[in-house]
């Protein structure tokens, strides 16, 4: 079974990212030569990607794929008599004593 052909857009969105990935500048000229597409194929769909907000242009010419995060999951921590604490962070549940608790809470006090 073959795979279905990528869009233009798509085709030079992964060709940014692994271009970045593979610690290359990623140029017009650079895209053009992997992809195999004409400049004016590249122009048109950069622009699309830079106002889509999936890459930023670092400087004329040169860009980098923009960092995007999955949405916050929810958290909640719950201090059990014991000391102990129960920190749920999406649907993971983590069990700290009461040292951890601390040496977390001095670690996040630090940023």
């Amino acid at each position: 079974m073959t795979e279905p052909k990528k869009s233009t857009l798509m085709l030079v969105l992964e060709a940014v990212q692994d271009l970045h990935a593979q610690e290359q500048i990623v140029t017009r000229a650079a895209l053009a030569e992997l992809t195999g597409l004409k400049l004016t194929t590249i122009d048109d769909r950069l622009d699309v990607l830079v106002g889509e907000g999936d890459i930023i242009r670092v400087e004329r010419g040169v860009f980098v794929p923009a960092v995007k995060h999955p949405p916050a999951r929810p958290m909640s921590k719950t201090v059990i008599p014991d000391g102990s604490v129960k920190l749920e962070i999406g649907d993971d549940i983590l069990t700290l004593t009461p040292r951890e608790d601390r040496m977390l809470a001095n670690l996040m006090g630090s940023r």
